[in-house]
């Protein structure tokens, strides 16, 4: 019920007229009037909230996103590659939800979105995670409804892209999430994981694998996208790796062993690296205790090897 008068600057900063403060963007000058409401605020998107000859800012870059992309070629959500090449061309520059606005058919559905904190907007994760070795080991659920058991999440690539979901993800996570709420007394929530292992800006040579979820928009706002949230997950190590793991691995190498992309594992991956390097150190990360697992690994990048 507020209402704060700031000035434009030339240089894009905005001036508070009561005080003549300076803020650098929208986001800092929404932040500051929040807070002098409500002091416990601790963040808040200028594009939503700031408003300029009437219209709010993100309308103003909706309409640049809009031109913008409109004059960009689209990347796919899985990339095409080169066998054996890092192509670092395809890497897709990601945006803040604050950013998006309402939904705009022309804006390309595989831009990628910064997760965002519950922290940062006053709330509690409201569920925890914990993940297994051997779910993190695999990623699979081929034979999922065979085996008894029940859909708890889903996952995918970006190859060459961050661990982030696209905007495609977020209204995938957000269809999966509705399907699977269950009755108000049994929730089980619906997790989506991204995994990117050939992205140039992961500080190693492991593959990311990051899980989000995705809270409805305000329901003042309804044709806004869903906010990717980003879930905290608690590491748990398998004592061994179980038969169906290892089967699963060895119907993997005999399925894509002969594929004409297959990556060259034998091809430097980095300067420090083959790709074989790079797989084996992504893997020996989520292992379980078991040591024998060092033979698996062996007998499976051996099986690679004859494919490529």
């Amino acid at each position: 019920g507020k209402k704060f008068l700031g000035d434009l600057q030339p240089d894009g900063r905005i001036m508070w007229q009561e005080t003549g403060q300076i803020f650098n963007s929208p986001s800092a000058w929404a932040t500051h009037c929040k807070k002098l409401v409500n002091p416990a605020k601790k963040s808040g998107c200028g594009w939503a909230s700031v408003k300029y000859k009437g219209q709010k800012l993100d309308k103003y870059k909706a309409t640049w996103l809009r031109l913008h992309q409109l004059h960009t070629p689209a990347t796919a959500a899985d990339e095409a590659t080169t066998p054996g090449k890092r192509v670092d061309s395809k890497i897709r520059v990601p945006v803040r939800y604050c950013m998006l606005g309402s939904r705009d058919s022309a804006r390309n559905p595989h831009t990628l979105v910064e997760v965002t904190s519950f922290a940062a907007i006053n709330k509690f994760q409201p569920f925890n995670v914990a993940v297994s070795s051997n779910v993190l080991f695999l990623l699979i659920y081929q034979s999922l409804f065979l085996r008894g058991l029940s859909l708890v999440g889903w996952y995918h690539s970006h190859p060459h892209s961050p661990a982030l979901p696209s905007l495609q993800d977020i209204d995938a996570q957000m269809d999966y999430q509705l399907r699977l709420q269950g009755s108000s007394n049994g929730f089980q929530p619906c997790l989506a994981l991204l995994c990117s292992p050939y992205y140039s800006g992961n500080p190693g040579p492991e593959s990311k694998i990051s899980p989000f979820w995705v809270m409805p928009p305000p329901e003042q706002r309804p044709s806004d996208y869903g906010i990717p949230m980003d879930v905290e997950m608690a590491y748990v190590q398998d004592s061994f790796l179980t038969n169906d793991i290892l089967h699963e691995m060895m119907l993997l190498v005999e399925f894509y062993k002969g594929a004409p992309d297959l990556v060259r594992l034998q091809e430097p991956w980095s300067q420090e690296h083959t790709y074989l390097d790079k797989l084996k150190i992504s893997l020996a990360s989520r292992t379980p205790k078991d040591q024998s697992l060092c033979h698996v690994l062996e007998q499976v990048c051996g099986i690679l090897k004859q494919g490529s």
